[in-house]
């Protein structure tokens, strides 16, 4: 077999560009960094509004909101309001959203099992191009 050029422009696709335009929707909510931390801690069940902003380092007050609201209307998370003094509002995964949170736990593990490897590589890549700042990349927090 020679390897050669193909002309994909004439291979026909089954591709609908309206149901692709939709599902780039959806991975950027889901694929966003607060959306898929905060699908993590929800995994273990509901959480009150300031104890995720506590738990989420690094999260303002507005995008924490803009998160949930997005994964609310995305059916991935619910809102649930008591009646109490102050009232207390409590946040918890969908059936939906407990579908998602297998898949982004396997992706959490896998990089906890991989950061080191990682490290290596971008380091390795950084010396390779004379420094990390020329790559536009940051490293990695440390592991906790």
């Amino acid at each position: 077999m020679i390897p050669g050029h193909k002309d994909v422009t004439t291979m026909s696709t089954n591709h609908d560009v309206a149901c692709c335009r939709r599902v780039c929707d959806v991975l950027a909510r889901i694929g966003d960094k607060w959306s898929v931390l905060v699908i993590m801690m929800l995994g273990d069940g509901p959480r009150r509004f300031n104890e995720l902003k506590r738990s989420t380092a690094g999260i303002s007050q507005r995008m924490l909101t803009l998160t949930l609201r997005g994964l609310e209307r995305d059916g991935l998370v619910t809102r649930t309001a008591f009646p109490t003094i102050p009232p207390r509002v409590e946040y918890e995964l969908t059936d939906l959203g407990r579908s998602l949170w297998q898949p982004i736990e396997a992706l959490g593990e896998w990089t906890f099992a991989n950061l080191d490897t990682i490290e290596r590589a971008r380091a390795a890549f950084d010396h390779r191009n004379d420094s990390g700042e020329a790559s536009g990349q940051r490293p990695l927090p440390p592991h906790r």
